[in-house]
């Protein structure tokens, strides 16, 4: 998703953002320093932005730095820790509780009703909020969708996407002909494991008397990794690799593949492969198990924060009531193709299958476990090992208690 953007060098100060402003000149702007991550936003749509704010607001001076991703973790937890703080932080939105963990992130829970909170993404909002406390404000997401290849499915007479998961089991199972897969689904694609599970009513990990606790042993969970393990068994995805290796983008351009999951932007990484599959990708969301109510995906993208040492605090939150307002979510959403921060919104992405296909499946979308230690989960790759462990033909209720127990370790460590 991080694209498009020439991101500035990764030493970028920290400081004069606070220092500079208490010295100004009489007469001279207020600045705001924002820092934003490389890829988020086009060149043109963030100076178009830039100039319809300040000219807006006389006397207002946007110092809008854009950020690499690599490293970022690292200067953000040392800008929130120094007084000289920029004023606005974008940041993933499963980081929130990380940043939030060092007391450097202003609590805006009471603004949530002016930001038309009640209209959030829940796999948005519900990272920025910590403890009954919102400190992460929605910007974007995106979520994985079916990518599929028409001529495929019109192949095998299939005239129309699943509307649910048995329904899926069986168009994919039909689509295994003639040499071809399926669907192409690598053994650690856990983010998708995380939707069945949750399907299923299970979680990773919970919140139990002040502890956390991982649950991929519970029976609702192993149902999940039992739905996962059908749907990969219809196809030829290595079981001990997730999908950048090989990069499912390439496999699939091969034309042999009917199905992957994966974000609609992957296309065009197909096109750079096979520029005649062009008009052969179609999209639909994940279904759910019931025809009612689409399959729960896994939210990524980014909110908003505040750091407490900004010293201005007003005018942070105005700039970021702009951003995550109703009129520059919609051009981001148009210009980046990212699913729109606020439900009713999805309807701006509608002229575009893929991207529709993700708004539509973000309504249901969720986020990993609240904790600023799930970040230690993901490098430790133990929920990656425990797929293949079982795909491999390990007893699932053995491996997933050892899993749970590893996850449960980790995510109190320290507490």
């Amino acid at each position: 998703m991080k694209h498009r953007i020439v991101a500035l060098a990764a030493v970028l100060a920290l400081g004069a953002c606070g220092t500079a402003e208490d010295l100004k000149a009489p007469g001279a702007p207020t600045k705001l320093t924002v820092w934003i991550m490389d890829g988020s936003v086009t060149k043109d749509l963030l100076k178009k932005f830039e100039t319809e704010y300040e000219t807006a607001r006389q006397g207002l001076d946007l110092d809008l730095q854009i950020q690499a991703w690599d490293g970022i973790g690292e200067r953000v937890t040392a800008a929130l820790a120094s007084t000289d703080a920029p004023d606005v932080i974008e940041v993933g939105n499963t980081q929130v509780a990380q940043y939030s963990a060092s007391g450097g992130v202003t609590d805006l829970t009471g603004k949530v009703a002016d930001l038309k909170g009640e209209d959030w993404l829940p796999g948005l909002a519900q990272p920025g909020n910590i403890d009954g406390k919102q400190y992460g404000i929605p910007w974007y997401a995106a979520n994985r969708v079916v990518v599929y290849n028409k001529d495929l499915f019109k192949a095998a007479g299939i005239e129309a996407p699943p509307k649910t998961r048995d329904e899926w089991l069986e168009i994919t199972k039909n689509l295994n002909k003639g040499g071809n897969q399926g669907i192409y689904l690598t053994g650690q694609t856990w983010y998708a494991l995380a939707g069945f599970v949750w399907d299923e009513g299970g979680d990773l990990a919970a919140q139990e008397g002040g502890k956390w606790k991982g649950t991929l042993d519970t029976p609702q969970a192993q149902a999940g990794m039992g739905f996962y393990k059908s749907l990969q068994a219809l196809g030829k995805g290595p079981k001990d690799a997730d999908e950048a290796n090989p990069p499912q983008h390439e496999v699939f351009a091969q034309g042999k593949v009917a199905q992957i999951i994966a974000v609609p932007g992957v296309a065009a990484r197909i096109l750079e492969v096979d520029a005649g599959l062009k008009d052969k990708i179609g999209y639909f969301p994940i279904p759910g198990k019931t025809p009612d109510k689409l399959g729960t995906v896994f939210t990524g993208g980014s909110d908003l924060i505040v750091p407490a040492a900004s010293k201005r605090q007003g005018e942070a939150y105005e700039l970021v009531k702009a951003l995550a307002g109703e009129q520059f979510q919609t051009e981001l959403a148009k210009a980046m193709s990212f699913v729109p921060n606020r439900t009713s919104l999805a309807g701006v992405l509608s002229g575009d299958e893929g991207t529709a296909a993700m708004a539509e499946a973000a309504a249901n979308g969720r986020a990993t476990p609240n904790t600023p230690n799930w970040a230690a989960v993901e490098a430790t790759s133990v929920i990656k090992q425990y797929m293949t462990a079982v795909l491999t033909g390990g007893d699932p209720a053995t491996e997933a208690k050892k899993v749970s127990e590893t996850i449960t370790t980790t995510l109190n460590s320290g507490s």
